[in-house]
């Protein structure tokens, strides 16, 4: 825990000492703050005719006005955060779960890309099959018109 701190303020042209946990800035900031206000106030013809009393209270209404005020826009801002935490939380979810469908789309276009490659190499295989089928069957052809050849040939030396 920090140090208490003592500090010297001046406060409507008088010296007081303030005494918190808080920095000297910030309680010279306090300070400053109190004095804006009373300047404001001593401005006001209707002020300065009030007891002191009086304006003492008025002046206090107005520093509580002023902090129910940044209070409720405060209260505002933090609500806005957590409004947008939610939706930063519901956008990593949906990011997740696309990330997600992406790995097993991937995961799939391997598998499918592997399965095309060996549909290909099948193609290739019967596809090399069947020249050589028709090879063979050319092959035969040949064979049985040079043998139709060579007994007609036959046949007309016989005769």
């Amino acid at each position: 825990m920090s140090s208490k701190n003592n500090t010297e303020v001046i406060i409507d042209g008088k010296i007081y000492t303030l005494s918190g946990y808080e920095s000297e800035e910030y309680l010279q900031k306090v300070a400053g703050y109190i004095n804006n206000k009373i300047t404001d106030f001593k401005q006001d013809d209707g002020y300065r005719r009030q007891t002191l009393e009086v304006q003492r209270t008025l002046l206090n209404i107005n520093i509580a006005d002023d902090y129910f005020k940044v209070k409720k826009q405060a209260d505002a801002l933090a609500s806005e955060v957590e409004s947008k935490d939610k939706q930063l939380y519901e956008i990593k979810h949906e990011l997740i779960a696309v990330q997600i469908k992406l790995e097993t789309q991937e995961k799939e276009e391997e598998e499918h890309k592997k399965e095309i490659a060996e549909l290909q190499k099948e193609i290739v295989r019967l596809e090399t099959k069947l020249i050589e089928a028709k090879e063979r069957e050319k092959d035969q052809l040949k064979e049985r018109k040079s043998g139709n050849r060579n007994n007609k040939d036959e046949k007309e030396k016989a005769e």
